[in-house]
């Protein structure tokens, strides 16, 4: 696989929606940093992501993350959690867990070059 020239990072992506301000954006992107190494291998120019929040601070709130990348549905996450810290943690974790999930379904499954019994051949105890 090569490498991506131009990486998406959530800092570069990340763009904030209703309920938050672009004050609420750097502390956003911190707390969501840890995707970087998720995001690495897609592009930055075909690669978005947007956060919002509905009702904030309200009994009820609902955190959304909405992320895009190119060639692949929308990825939706979405957190009821009353905290806004652990909300956006929640919508965070999620979202890398979908991302995983949609890069494994993306993996070839049979490909000669993986590591494994030769192809055609029965597995020993077959």
């Amino acid at each position: 696989m090569s490498a991506v020239s131009n990486p998406a990072t959530v800092e570069e992506c990340l763009r904030v929606g209703a309920g938050f301000s672009q004050g609420d954006r750097t502390w956003i992107a911190e707390q969501c940093a840890t995707l970087d190494a998720r995001l690495a291998s897609f592009h930055a120019d075909a690669t978005e992501l947007e956060i919002s929040v509905k009702d904030r601070a309200a009994r009820g709130q609902k955190v959304t993350l909405e992320c895009w990348v190119g060639g692949q549905d929308k990825i939706v996450t979405t957190s009821g959690e009353e905290d806004l810290h652990a909300a956006v943690m929640d919508v965070r974790d999620d979202l890398r867990r979908r991302l995983n999930d949609a890069k494994t379904r993306q993996e070839p499954r049979g490909n000669k070059h993986l590591p494994g019994p030769e192809r055609g051949q029965p597995e020993k105890g077959q």
